[in-house]
């Protein structure tokens, strides 16, 4: 029996910038209509984008009436971010099933939500959703006074620089509330280590009281690629080459490294 991921062809039906690195694009067609949601505040997808061969995962931030939203951070480089950036109205992504983590036990009295912009769809989503008393912190570098439920209660702090984050050290600052709680966050990967094992070694708290995902890594812990795909890709756009032969002059180069 097969075990892969169900995955089906979406249309990008609108695109609309949220911020300057924010763009949220709404999914839609037939192709998407048998996609189902788990319910998970915090789901995700795979989203494989035109020019690209590997799923780069986005919170589904909603599912509704066949159409599915995601809010993409743009950034300097990067296919996904070239693509995100233009007029990409028209194009057909391939979007996986969907999953989620979010798991808060029913007898949380407190739920605090921790993340940088790439987790602010998460955060969005399940501060909407849940009734229990909610505390967030938010690390962006846009002012998005309305991206979060109005009302909510929400610490701004700023990146200390571009592609860097230092939430680890606001998490150890947290004034913690008494009671058992639930704990979500999500980030770069190297403050999400430090953070949990802030968790597990300072605060011992259970492994069911928190979920702490790390969703990039940060510019000293990138690796760079022998061969960029970027350029090659491009050119063989512009020389009206089909995807699979871009991706095989791709394939020879980084054989000749």
């Amino acid at each position: 029996m097969s075990t892969r991921a169900q995955q089906y062809d979406a249309q990008v039906l609108r695109r609309e910038p949220l911020a300057a690195h924010l763009v949220r694009l709404t999914l839609g067609g037939p192709g998407i209509a048998g996609f189902v949601s788990t319910g998970i505040p915090d789901e995700w997808v795979g989203v494989v984008v035109p020019g690209q061969f590997q799923s780069r995962y986005y919170t589904v931030r909603a599912w509704s009436a066949g159409e599915l939203v995601i809010d993409v951070v743009v950034h300097d480089e990067g296919l996904v971010t070239e693509w995100a950036s233009g007029d990409c109205v028209g194009d057909t992504v391939t979007v996986t099933e969907a999953k989620g983590s979010f798991a808060m036990p029913d007898d949380a009295a407190w739920l605090m939500l921790v993340g940088d912009l790439t987790a602010m769809p998460a955060v969005a989503r399940i501060s909407e959703t849940v009734t229990t008393p909610t505390r967030i912190w938010a690390e962006v570098p846009d002012d998005l006074p309305a991206y979060l439920p109005e009302g909510a209660d929400v610490t701004w702090l700023a990146p200390p620089a571009e592609g860097q984050s230092a939430l680890a050290a606001a998490v150890e600052a947290i004034d913690w509330p008494a009671g058992p709680g639930y704990f979500w966050m999500a980030g770069e990967s190297a403050q999400m280590r430090a953070i949990r094992k802030h968790l597990m070694r300072e605060r011992r708290m259970p492994s069911a009281a928190y979920d702490v995902m790390g969703y990039w890594r940060g510019g000293a812990q990138r690796q760079p690629r022998a061969v960029d795909p970027g350029p090659i890709y491009r050119a063989g756009k512009a020389a009206g080459k089909t995807d699979e032969q871009i991706w095989a002059e791709y394939d020879d180069a980084r054989a000749a490294e």
